[in-house]
This record gives structure tokens, sequence and C-alpha cells, in this order.
């Protein structure tokens, strides 16, 4: 008897999208010619649709790696848990939130896949995969891959950025990061952003490691080392920043304003995420927008997958897209 994964296959789509054609889900945005194709493959494998029907909803459990109060201050991860629950949603799947300081408690639950947002240790996704072998991790991936992912290219994201800012006519460019560790105190979490601005911009000649100021992803750190950085280099000041989130690029906004220094006119600002926020700063921010709700709903039909019987691993990279607003030229 022919299964939605067999028409996925032969479809050459998702296990997610050909559950909701079937189900004339109007939520869902596919092509017509898709559509069809779904139809046909169904047809042609003779599919019988209510022997399904009276399947069991699935279960699944979202783990943050933040806890409920660090979240409310990182719009960032609030947004892909959103996209997650909506996913699930449409999907018909009973969802269960825990957040880092309530990790134990999941154990309890009887689910059927975990999707956990943040950054994990390898340790702690073992642990969870004593729970349950279907686990996709979101915004993060191990070294070994391991486990499904969906992340994004923080590498092309960061090139991307100096590229416009060269363009522009940039030849002096700053980088104000943050730093990470795993909740298990494992280690530092090596970060493409700060990796790849140091190596890119040493090959574009326009690296200067004084300019680099490392702190967490937090408003105020943003201010404290613009503040920082006006007060070491004066006039010397670059003439573009490039902010490893928009939470840190609004703290500089603050920062650049106090101190009388002309944004874009005097120094470019550029963030990255486009968090909710961002086009009402003053100047609104220039920033590199990460699809973040996408990355949710990817991770929820990635474990739906997974639960339906998917057993090679998949990695998923979201792209970016540059948003030019007024803290940039």
């Amino acid at each position: 008897m022919a299964t939605i994964k067999d028409i996925a296959e032969k479809a050459g789509v998702s296990i997610a999208t050909v559950s909701r054609v079937l189900n004339y889900d109007d939520s869902l945005s596919v092509t017509d010619e898709t559509r069809k194709r779904i139809f046909e493959a169904a047809e042609t494998l003779s599919y019988k649709r209510r022997a399904i029907r009276k399947a069991a909803p699935s279960k699944f459990a979202i783990i943050h790696w933040y806890t409920e109060k660090e979240e409310l201050e990182d719009l960032y991860y609030m947004s892909i848990r959103f996209g997650i629950e909506r996913r699930c949603q449409q999907l018909e799947a009973q969802l269960v939130k825990y957040f880092y300081n309530d990790l134990e408690e999941v154990k309890l639950e009887n689910i059927q896949g975990i999707i956990a947002i943040g950054k994990f240790s390898k340790e702690q996704v073992l642990s969870l995969a004593e729970i349950t072998e279907n686990i996709v991790l979101v915004d993060h991936s191990l070294e070994d891959d391991s486990f499904d992912s969906v992340k994004i290219d923080f590498e092309k994201a960061t090139k991307k950025i100096i590229n416009y800012l060269i363009d522009k006519g940039h030849a002096s460019i700053g980088y104000i990061g943050g730093k990470e560790t795993y909740k298990d105190k494992s280690g530092e979490i090596s970060d493409l952003r700060e990796l790849t601005f140091k190596s890119y911009g040493k090959e574009k000649h326009v690296l200067k490691e004084k300019f680099i100021y490392m702190g967490t992803f937090s408003v105020d750190d943003g201010y404290r080392l613009m503040k920082a950085a006006i007060n070491e280099h004066g006039d010397e000041l670059p003439t573009a920043f490039f902010a490893g989130n928009d939470l840190i690029a609004i703290g500089c906004l603050r920062a650049l304003h106090e101190e009388g220094i002309q944004v874009p006119e005097r120094v470019n600002i550029i963030g990255l995420n486009d968090i909710s926020v961002s086009k009402y700063v003053y100047p609104a921010l220039t920033t590199l927008k990460v699809h973040t709700e996408l990355m949710g709903e990817t991770a929820a039909d990635l474990v739906l997958e997974q639960v339906m019987g998917r057993k090679i691993v998949k990695q998923v990279l979201i792209g970016t897209e540059l948003i030019i607003r007024n803290s940039s030229f």
C-alpha cells in the first residue's frame, strides 16, 4: 500500500508538503505545478487517503537553550519559536514548550520529537537523544552533523556585509560582536561572524584588529563597546561598523547619538537579524535579514519527516537578504 513517503519521493517534495496538499491546507503556499505533481503521484501509486486519516497526532517538544526571562530579551529566538508553533498548529501536531531551566521535566513527557532552539553542546544533545532519536537543532549543529539542523550560513552573511561596505567605499571597518558559552559550561562557542570578519577582512585588506570589540550579544554591550571605541580612537574611528546582531547595533546607535557622531554621515552601522524593532530605531537600521520564522517552520517540517520514517540527516541553510535603511549609505 502506498504511503505519503512514497508520494513525496516520487513528486520530489517533503513529506509535510504532501500531507498538507492532500488535506487541502489553504494556508500552504506551493505552486499549482507542485500540487499537480503530488496528486498525479498519488493517483499513479493508487494512494488511499483514508488509510492514515485516523493516525494519532504527533507530539513534539520545543526545548530552548534560554530561560524564559532570557528569551524575552532576545527577539531573534522568540521569532524562531513562533515559527515552530505556527507550523505545528498547521500540522495539527501537539506541542509542549520547555526552557533550559526546565530541561529535566522533558523526560516526563511522552514525545515523538524534539526541536532544540539555540546552542546545545554535544553532551546535551546526546542527553536529549535518550528521550527520542527525532531531534532537530535550530541555529546550531554538531561538528559531526549527526542530527538534523536548520541554521544560517554566517560565513556567507558576514562576507555579504563586508562586500557591501567595501563597494560603498569604506576602507576602515570595525566589528562589535559577542561571545557565547554552552549552558553546561563545557566550552566557548566559536562564532563564524567574528572568525569570518577577521579572515575575510584580512583578505580584502580592511582588517585592523584594534577596531574589533567583543562582549555579549546585547544592547548594553553594544552601547558600552561603541563608547569604548569612540574614547580610544576619536577622529580615527572607522567609517563603518558591522554589529554581530541588531541588539548590539541598537546599542551602538545610542552611543554614537550621545557623542554627537552622525549616522550615517560619519559612521555607518549595519546589524544582523532584522528584528521587528530595527526599522523603528533612529536612524532606521540597515541589517541583514534572517528569516527566523521560516527557520522555525522548517524545523517543524524536519522533525515530522523523521517521525514519519526519514533516516538520512538533513542540514538546511536558510538564506539572508540585505535590508538597506538609513544607518548606512
